[in-house]
């Protein structure tokens, strides 16, 4: 006969759970000018705003300070080590970062939980921020559920990929993996089929009708997926070109097969 645990360590671990789940979803932001924009919209749900102790008064601390106390937000000083330690990029923070509380922005195992029948879209090594930023864009504004994201080989989420995403990053559904690799693995085990595009032996995206949960695999700008992912590939289509253009970039492409869904 097995103990069950008292009611306070079953509410302790819930309490617990409950905010490692929390603190996953948050999304920090560094760059005085980025810190500030994000203090004024009034739509995102800031939990704590971080700045340099050695940072001088006036311009635009000052503003970050004000905004900060008008929307009862937390503000904690830090040395520049701390900062740079919270940032994660002590040459561009310019002594300023925020936490951003983001319901979508979660670990891949955590969408699988909650729903196994989702079309997504996948990442593998994709660096160029600006192109991140518009595939988050285009992957938000579509019928897709999200974007699957891993954090080896791909651009980090930095002030670049927020104004190219038009501040969509907040929005929509980022699920995070560390392989890509092995997320994907998981989620074939739920019954997802990967598909990938190519040239070669594809089936042209008008004519690829998926009966299962489907994740769409865009590579790398210049040598498209890696020979592991596409191992792994169910389905290869592609894009049809014309007048003798070979590719698309990756953001229009993410676009094209987001919106075909």
């Amino acid at each position: 006969m097995s103990k069950s645990n008292p009611p306070t360590q079953r509410a302790d671990s819930a309490e617990y759970l409950q905010r490692k789940s929390f603190f996953d979803q948050l999304i920090t932001v560094y760059g005085r000018k980025p810190v500030l924009e994000i203090l004024q919209d009034y739509s995102l749900k800031i939990f704590r705003v971080h700045l340099a102790d050695s940072n001088r008064g006036g311009g635009i601390i000052d503003q970050i300070k004000q905004l900060a106390i008008q929307r009862n937000i937390e503000v904690c000083f830090h040395s520049r080590t701390e900062l740079s330690r919270i940032s994660r990029n002590s040459k561009q923070d310019q002594g300023a970062a925020c936490d951003i509380h983001c319901p979508g922005y979660m670990p891949y195992r955590q969408a699988l939980q909650t729903d196994q029948s989702a079309t997504l879209i996948a990442l593998d090594g994709v660096t160029n921020p600006q192109n991140l930023g518009m595939i988050i864009r285009s992957v938000t504004a579509s019928p897709a559920y999200g974007l699957l994201l891993p954090s080896k080989g791909t651009a980090d989420i930095s002030p670049l990929v927020i104004k190219a995403s038009a501040g969509t990053l907040f929005k929509g559904n980022i699920l995070r993996c560390d392989s890509l690799l092995d997320a994907l693995k998981d989620f074939k085990q739920q019954g997802y089929e990967v598909c990938t595009l190519s040239s070669h032996e594809s089936t042209a995206i008008t004519d690829f009708a998926p009966t299962a949960p489907i994740i769409f695999v865009l590579g790398n700008e210049t040598e498209g997926v890696s020979r592991e992912i596409a191992a792994l590939s169910d389905h290869r289509i592609g894009i049809p070109m014309a007048n003798g253009v070979e590719s698309l970039n990756v953001a229009v492409t993410a676009a094209l097969i987001a919106f075909r869904l």
